[in-house]
């Protein structure tokens, strides 16, 4: 049962910020003009934008994956954290201004401005990230 209750728990804020305090730093999006800004960063360094229901078994195990994985250089990545459940209008933000159709779980990464590259579930990897890295 403790399996079961880990991988499809709803407990959602306090379980999230205690995960993203792992090997990366993780900065919450909470409104849409901070698009902008994330714009701006990906002209000198990659973004990353994770998108999760914090509802969701998959997404959580998706997310707890790619925590246990992340391994970024700070001064190459930004990473950002979206709580879909609790700032859908944000998602919805980023979907009309990177034209990147809504999925969740969800990653986006972002390079000169430009999506670059988005995966959902399963193929959301660490690699993916890396493979930008020095390009």
């Amino acid at each position: 049962m403790g399996l079961f209750k880990n991988l499809f728990s709803t407990k959602s804020e306090t379980n999230e910020n205690s995960n993203q305090s792992n090997a990366t730093n993780w900065f919450k999006l909470t409104k849409a003009d901070q698009l902008s800004s994330l714009k701006q960063i990906s002209n000198k360094k990659l973004v990353v934008i994770f998108k999760h229901s914090t509802r969701c078994g998959i997404s959580r195990m998706v997310w707890n994956q790619f925590q246990a994985s992340a391994d970024f250089p700070k001064d190459e990545v930004e990473l950002f954290y979206l709580d879909l459940l609790s700032y859908r209008e944000v998602s919805d933000a980023i979907a009309q201004e990177f034209q990147v159709l809504h999925q969740s779980p969800q990653l986006i990464i972002l390079k000169h401005e430009e999506v670059v590259h988005h995966a959902s579930h399963s193929a959301i990897t660490v690699s993916s990230i890396h493979s930008f890295l020095n390009n």
